[in-house]
């Protein structure tokens, strides 16, 4: 996951030598249509009007084969279910204030009941950030299996009840008050999502059970924006929060998911890092993700060893808290081929729209909100939608293999240098950085070290308004990093209080860069991986927008017209900075004139290019664009964004048919099929005689990877270990001295099988009963449980099957999005 990526707007998310060609696509036009019910927007597939719907149908309404005439059926495990919980201390009485009370909530809600009845079986209950389809999942299991986490309403309610009498509360007549007023909590629904407001309606009752009074506020993510993650904390507008998220591609080494979801760094935690808010702290939280983040770590082992710190911190300060991962089941028309069902984005996968096809010359595709939040690729794109759609008009310069997760070359090619884990690589004093003191590019000096270095070939082309890109784009991007990213001053305008953090952690391990000629680039950087493509992934700088659009953003946000952020926007009362909305697409065309006029060159690219002319085209040919179409949204991928029509609730994409796009029609094809591992069968006795060796055979398919755990009762690893078979037959086998640890009772067996061409897992969750001697004694209200196989095509239980469709795939992210 590239630090620089996110955090400078280089790239929206996160070769070889290449023949250039007209078109990248195979259809010359896509319609993106507003289709907020799912009903609707089925039927709207089946009979042709809509191609493809990127947003999950209900299990129900697809179930049998007459339901799914007409259509291709994919499967999704991409979007999760959780709280956010608001710990902030106030002059009202937030019960959640206390750690306790938080942590108290995950014995409170039954991820099973969710799972079986809201979800009617198409998903599997999760505690951490990590779903159990995401490949770090398997490294930190057992310690999430240590707190045990399971459906315990009794204990929840002492927990708190010792808690807020602890604290002064008293509960009088089964109802909770602290300084004689009722305890009132405020939770902020998700009306527009089924899925989330039936959840709500489960905490909330379950709230009132143990005697407190909840206010239910509902809304969709627009009011979200505002009360939840645009409010100050202290001011409690909410308590708690129904909150979900998509994975927007499939990461095999996330470095980001633990500062996103835990730590205040990030600014994506209560407060949001809003100087004029108050602010969650956990400094030891923030320690160890800027760690992972950074890759201040020595070896895989390491690694792991962070990753298991910062989930056991995350899940004792339970201010968010997850619950289920969901698997969805997207649509399309029978007749669209060449859809590409990422393991983390699904079929909403950038790759999707740029490979599918049909007969036709256009594609519509239906999509569950046309606009939320805000276009802009600083502090905006947070929404499923925009993410999507910018991913067919954005070429980054790596990306992920959609299902192995690893970095695979788009526009850069790159050649890797480290010396890390602890060596380090002379820094040429020559390389350059942005100083944002002294205002300008400065030698890095004599004497200077880096860990890595990446050597960058950029693959340049147009940009979709016609000028061609160049170093300039590149430098800019940079010179952005830097200065935003600089310590904050209290006088500084360069400064966003969700975006400056993490740009912060990002510029501190940037050492340097050198311009070696048009095409290429030196990036000297304190980072180190044991897997080289992470290195380059995190060095990556190639540029997703013109410079002349950031520096007109960049003027009209420190001119306080707006924010380049939800926050920010909120506290300046300002708008969130939006290049597809049409006033804020004719401000930045209003700079671009003034720059145009005044002959600006901006202080980031003083000294690289002085001819006139240069920008006098830049600024001009942007101009011209936002004339035409309306916005100010100017990429470079194999589609251009052609107009948005907010009436219609209509965004149009059209092919960008220019001799300098380096990727035909097709060039993405190798992703529309994938060999998945599969579990065959786990033949698991129902019940174990403990001191006697267990052997269990096992079948899948060859040459996959199957990982087992033994867990007993209380939650406790007994065995792990990992078998390869060419055949895919082999027995786990747990010895005599092993079995001695098991459980009188109840058991947990997971089994997981993953191949080298698709690290999704094929899932197998069984109990069984582990007695004494060979005489079966069940101890009391101990029932065994049928073994649950979670597979592709569905979830298959003993004798019953809840589901038996489609093909389909996914799993994890760039940077999770909020639907």
């Amino acid at each position: 996951m590239n630090p620089l990526l996110i955090l400078c707007g280089i790239v929206f998310v996160f070769g070889s030598s290449l023949a250039f060609a007209d078109k990248g696509t195979y259809v010359d036009k896509i319609q993106f249509i507003q289709y907020s019910d799912e009903n609707t927007a089925l039927e709207e597939v089946k009979n042709g009007n809509l191609d493809i719907y990127y947003w999950p149908i209900p299990f129900d309404r697809i179930s049998d084969p007459q339901s799914q005439e007409g259509l291709k059926i994919f499967q999704s495990t991409g979007q999760s279910y959780g709280l956010l919980v608001n710990p902030a201390p106030s002059a009202k009485f937030n019960p959640f204030s206390i750690k306790d009370v938080r942590f108290a909530l995950n014995y409170l809600v039954d991820r099973d009941l969710i799972v079986n009845e809201l979800l009617g079986g198409y998903g599997v209950s999760m505690i951490s950030a990590y779903k159990p389809f995401d490949p770090d999942y398997l490294l930190i299991l057992g310690d999430l299996e240590s707190f045990n986490f399971r459906y315990n309403p009794s204990l929840a309610e002492q927990m708190i009840s010792d808690s807020l009498t602890k604290a002064g509360a008293q509960k009088i007549d089964n109802k909770w008050y602290y300084d004689s007023k009722p305890i009132e909590i405020t939770i902020f629904i998700r009306s527009d999502d089924q899925i989330r407001k039936s959840i709500g309606e489960i905490i909330s009752s379950q709230l009132e059970k143990i005697g407190f009074s909840v206010k239910r506020d509902y809304g969709d993510l627009n009011k979200a924006f505002t009360i939840v993650y645009g409010s100050n904390p202290s001011d409690l507008k909410w308590n708690i929060y129904t909150e979900a998220w998509v994975a927007s591609g499939f990461v095999r080494y996330d470095s980001v998911v633990t500062a996103q979801m835990y730590s205040p760094w990030f600014s994506n935690m209560p407060g949001f890092n809003n100087p004029s808010y108050w602010n969650y702290k956990d400094d030891y939280m923030d320690s160890i993700s800027q760690s992972i983040f950074i890759g201040n770590f020595t070896s895989a082992e390491q690694r792991t060893d962070l990753l298991k710190k910062a989930v056991n911190e995350g899940l004792k300060e339970s201010v968010r808290i997850f619950l289920v991962s969901k698997i969805d089941q997207f649509v399309s028309n029978k007749k669209v081929d060449g859809i590409v069902n990422d393991f983390g984005a699904g079929i909403t996968s950038r790759f999707t729209p740029i490979n599918a096809r049909d007969n036709s010359t256009s594609l519509t595709i239906g999509v569950n909100k046309i606009y939320q939040g805000a276009w802009n690729p600083i502090a905006g794109f947070s929404d499923s939608t925009s993410q999507q759609i910018l991913g067919a008009i954005s070429d980054p310069g790596s990306f992920k293999n959609p299902y192995t997760g690893i970095t695979i070359p788009v526009r850069s090619s790159w050649k890797v240098e480290t010396a890390g884990p602890n060596g380090k690589l002379d820094v040429p004093s020559d390389a350059i950085k942005w100083d944002p003191i002294q205002q300008k590019w400065i030698h890095v000096g004599n004497d200077i070290k880096s860990t890595s270095k990446v050597t960058f070939h950029l693959t340049f082309g147009n940009w979709h308004n016609g000028q061609p890109m160049d170093m300039n784009d590149v430098l800019y991007s940079i010179y952005f990093l830097y200065q935003w990213g600089a310590e904050h001053s209290e006088n500084s305008k360069t400064f966003d209080s969700e975006y400056s953090p993490k740009a912060n952690q990002a510029a501190k391990t940037l050492i340097g860069i050198r311009v070696i000629d048009k095409n290429t680039i030196e990036v000297y950087q304190d980072y180190w991986h044991f897997d080289e493509g992470e290195i380059a992934d995190s060095a990556g700088v190639f540029p997703s927008m013109p410079w002349e659009i950031f520096y007109a953003m960049e003027k009209s946000v420190t001119d306080g017209k707006v924010a380049f952020s939800r926050s920010e926007s909120v506290s300046k009362n300002v708008d969130w900075f939006s290049l597809l909305v049409p006033n804020d697409a004719n401000m930045i065309k209003s700079n671009l004139e003034d720059f145009s006029k005044s002959n600006s060159i901006p202080v980031a690219l003083v000294g690289f290019t002085q001819n006139s002319q240069y920008y006098s085209d830049r600024y001009s040919s942007s101009i011209s664009w936002i004339e035409k179409h309306n916005h100010a949204v100017i990429s470079n991928g194999p589609f251009y964004l052609d107009n948005y029509s907010p009436e219609a609730r209509i965004i149009t994409i059209k092919a960008f048919d220019d001799p300098t796009y380096p990727f035909g029609a097709g060039y993405w094809k190798k992703f529309e099929n994938v060999d998945v591992a599969k579990i065959n069968s786990v033949d698991v006795p129902t019940t174990v005689s403990l001191g006697k060796e267990l052997t269990i055979p096992v079948s899948v398919t060859p040459n996959s990877t199957v990982y087992y755990y033994f867990l007993n009762a209380d939650g406790s690893m007994v065995d792990s270990g990992t078998l390869q078979s060419n055949t895919g037959n082999m027995n786990i086998t747990l010895s005599k001295e092993k079995t001695l640890l098991l459980s009188m009772g109840a058991n947990d067996l997971r089994v997981f099988a993953v191949s080298e061409s698709a690290l999704k897992p094929d899932m197998f969750y069984t109990s069984f009963l582990g007695i004494q001697g060979e005489n079966l004694t069940i101890p009391e209200n101990v029932v065994p449980a049928s073994g649950i196989s979670i597979v592709g095509s569905g979830y298959i239980a003993v004798g019953i099957v809840f589901a038996a469709i489609a093909i389909g795939i996914i799993i994890t992210l760039k940077k999770r999005k909020k639907p």
